[in-house]
């Protein structure tokens, strides 16, 4: 028996009836199985070693370019969101390795200067722009040279699923699309905190005594409720929710609507959105790599993919390269004479 078969195998023997066994994995295009992986874990790792999920690294999360080294990059809430997912699929007894792989891939497609970012390309896009979208688009059309990763169609399912609109076809995907919030919500608070943006004392009694205190005793009652509450879906008990979504409502008033937290934010529409005109009027200047896609698709579509790809850093330098003014001088005349 090869070590993968052993896998599929423990897997029937261990997971819950509702899990997503990976031996009845569907790829679009059908390839040889590993002989020691199993479906989801080899997805798992072609996103780890893609190009796309190595940028994540420099993505704004919530802060953008904020002074220090321990702020939350688009990367590190990446790896948070997988942890607390797979701390959740293995106390139901889901698919770990799937709920790993979506976990990793689902934030792919996120524009540079995050959410700030994302709302500049919906702006001036055909049909918009949407980053759950753009993850299932990175793995399917633009990353391995055009050819995408071919992942299973169960990871992309949770990929696209994983924040709005219609709920995962599986309950891995599910548990990704509610491990995305518990991360976010808890980690953005911390980096709040971090920068004095406000004093966690500010928290209402009322959230404080359902969830905690600290960013460890809120996530592991978050966890713990989910453990405890899900059966046919994934769900929190009624108390730990309502604490829950007013302590989102807390932070959208204090961090994310906050004009101190947010100020540099006003920047960036205009970066992004310069940057979109500027290739939409020289498609020439495109990297060749999305030439291709210009002619099957639109030039507009090509642009939108360059620029959600970018990272902060490479955007802030393409934009310096087209548009800020450089020093010169002509060599072998004398610019004194008269």
């Amino acid at each position: 028996m090869l070590v993968r078969e052993r896998s599929e195998q423990m897997e029937h023997q261990f997971l819950c009836a509702g899990a997503a066994f990976s031996d009845r994995a569907q790829r679009d295009r059908p390839e040889i199985p590993c002989e020691y992986r199993t479906e989801y874990q080899r997805d798992r790792d072609r996103i780890l070693h893609c190009k796309s999920f190595r940028r994540l690294k420099h993505k704004t999360q919530v802060f953008l370019s904020p002074e220090g080294d321990h702020y939350r990059t688009r990367l590190t809430h990446t790896l948070e969101v997988s942890q607390i997912a797979r701390t959740i699929a293995r106390a139901l007894r889901y698919n770990e390795d799937l709920t790993e792989a979506i976990s990793l891939g689902h934030d792919l497609g996120h524009t540079p200067f995050g959410h700030a970012g994302e709302r500049a390309l919906c702006d001036v896009m055909e049909g918009g722009f949407r980053h759950y979208e753009q993850s299932v688009r990175v793995v399917e059309r633009l990353e391995n040279d055009g050819r995408g990763l071919n992942l299973t169609r169960e990871v992309r399912d949770g990929i696209l699923c994983h924040t709005r609109g219609e709920q995962a076809r599986t309950m891995e995907g599910r548990i990704v699309r509610l491990a995305d919030r518990v991360a976010y919500i808890n980690h953005d608070f911390d980096d709040a905190v971090r920068a004095g943006v406000f004093d966690e004392r500010l928290v209402p009694e009322d959230i404080r005594g359902v969830l905690g205190g600290r960013r460890s005793e809120r996530i592991d009652r978050l966890v713990t409720a989910i453990v405890e509450n899900s059966g046919g879906d994934i769900r929190m008990d009624e108390e730990t929710a309502a604490a829950f979504d007013r302590l989102h409502e807390f932070m959208f008033e204090h961090l994310y609507r906050n004009p101190i937290a947010k100020g540099e934010e006003s920047k960036v529409d205009g970066l992004i959105k310069r940057l979109f005109d500027y290739f939409l009027r020289n498609p020439d200047r495109l990297p060749a790599e999305y030439h291709a896609i210009r002619e099957m698709e639109s030039t507009s579509r090509a642009v939108g993919d360059y620029i959600a790809g970018m990272t902060d850093n490479y955007a802030l330098e393409v934009y310096d390269g087209l548009f800020i003014p450089r020093s010169w001088a002509v060599k072998g005349i004398d610019l004194t004479a008269r």
